[in-house]
């Protein structure tokens, strides 16, 4: 098993253990998903009692490209935060379970945690 096999497998061992916490105390609230790449963070907000996509925000979508330009990838991350939580808001959405998907909570996931509680969402 290669090295690179080897991190694949342990961020997927890691990310359905928070799952897995996740859906014990997510109820009735949906859960706010984590996709970190090298270049691009994106959120969604997901009911996982239908199995449908509630709300996105990325640093590709064009909402964010309207924000202007960031600094730095944590900067965006938070800006993408900001957006999925006005999102949520405009939707009714006050409440939602927040899933790291597997990733540290530290830089730009954090980041993103911070600009959605800023804009009103709690978790």
């Amino acid at each position: 098993m290669s090295h690179l096999h080897k991190r694949h497998a342990a961020h997927a061992k890691r990310s359905a253990r928070v799952r897995r916490r996740i859906r014990k105390a997510a109820g009735e609230r949906p859960r706010l998903n984590v996709f970190r790449s090298n270049s691009h963070i994106y959120a969604q907000l997901i009911d996982d009692a239908t199995g449908t996509t509630l709300a996105t925000a990325s640093t590709l979508s064009a909402s964010f490209k309207e924000l202007g330009a960031v600094a730095n990838k944590t900067e965006a991350a938070k800006k993408v935060g900001e957006l999925i939580g006005k999102i949520a808001v405009q939707k009714g959405i006050d409440k939602a379970v927040f899933d790291r998907g597997g990733y540290l909570y530290h830089g730009r996931v954090k980041a993103l945690a911070d600009g959605a509680r800023e804009a009103g969402l709690q978790f």
